[in-house]
């Protein structure tokens, strides 16, 4: 398949001063990679918005601008893709604005604001683009993270499975950036221009247990919605995490309003009045400030425990 782009004006390179010359002196480090501006309050805003408040270092690196997102406020529709591009540039502020929300201070694009283009769905022309987050190389990728990652030296890491949770190439390809920078982070012989080596004890999949599932579309469906989530039953998605396989749950419903708040903040492309919020109103605490996650490496919990706590064994 052969695609044609435009050219466009040049990206304006951002990146937030307030990670200048930082000292990092917080006991617990947590950094979180994410694909896209919105992905990081959806997923885990409840438990980021926890860990600020308790003092933990919360850093969250976001791989792409999002700028192939659907814009659904009517009046800023000329930054969609096929208009005038600029819906990228746009996303940094609401990006902004969500982590004021989480109270989150530490914010990196990976590689500098607007180095890896937003590749769109899977089977979308976009994801052709040689500047695309799906086409990079990924030993610079992987070596941009690691410089993040000796430099705030978390203990604990945060990212995608293997299917970037709904088959999404910028989340795939951000699952394979992450894992291979956890590893490489600690070996000196790997990006050696990259800082001193760092080794993070723990590595976490977001997770969506199969029954959380079930009640979103439940809840839906008494909201009236004829078919949630695009399917006739829950069991027709092609996500979800059998509950058995949950090892992590952090309870941050103390922390929900910050999660709403910094999801609202991206209001291109999140509905104040659409599904997510009707679901919030429908089953809020119950579901919405409770975040699941699965250890990858690390000392598991012992036999059916679920743990509490992203830093119990550290």
């Amino acid at each position: 398949m052969t695609a044609t782009f435009r050219t466009i004006r040049p990206l304006r390179l951002i990146e937030s001063p307030r990670n200048l010359g930082r000292v990092i002196t917080a006991d617990r480090r947590l950094l979180l990679v994410h694909a896209h501006p919105d992905d990081e309050c959806i997923a885990t805003g409840a438990t980021m918005a926890k860990y600020a408040a308790e003092g933990a270092h919360v850093t969250l690196v976001t791989c792409t601008l999002g700028e192939e997102g659907e814009v659904l406020v009517p009046e800023l529709a000329h930054l969609a893709a096929d208009k005038d591009d600029a819906l990228g540039e746009h996303r940094i502020g609401e990006l902004d604005d969500a982590m004021k929300a989480l109270g989150v201070t530490d914010h990196r694009f990976l590689g500098g604001a607007g180095r890896w283009r937003d590749s769109g769905m899977m089977g979308e022309p976009s994801n052709d683009r040689p500047d695309c987050f799906w086409r990079a190389d990924v030993d610079e990728a992987v070596g941009e993270l690691v410089a993040v990652m000796r430099e705030v030296r978390p203990q604990v890491v945060v990212t995608y499975n293997e299917n970037g949770g709904y088959g999404h190439p910028d989340h795939i390809q951000a699952h394979r950036v992450a894992v291979a920078a956890f590893v490489a982070s600690g070996d000196p012989d790997r990006y050696a221009d990259k800082g001193e080596p760092w080794q993070p004890t723990k590595l976490y999949y977001v997770a969506l247990p199969v029954s959380f599932l079930r009640m979103g579309w439940e809840a839906l469906k008494e909201l009236g919605e004829e078919a949630p989530f695009g399917v006739t039953a829950p069991e027709d998605l092609n996500f979800g995490d059998p509950d058995e396989s949950i090892t992590t749950r952090i309870d941050a419903r103390d922390h929900l309003d910050a999660k709403i708040d910094s999801m609202r903040a991206h209001r291109t492309q999140i509905e104040v009045d659409g599904p997510f919020f009707a679901l919030s109103n429908n089953i809020g605490q119950r579901a919405f400030g409770l975040e699941h996650f699965r250890l990858i490496k690390g000392n598991p919990p012992s036999d059916g425990e679920v743990e509490e706590d992203l830093f119990v064994g550290i």
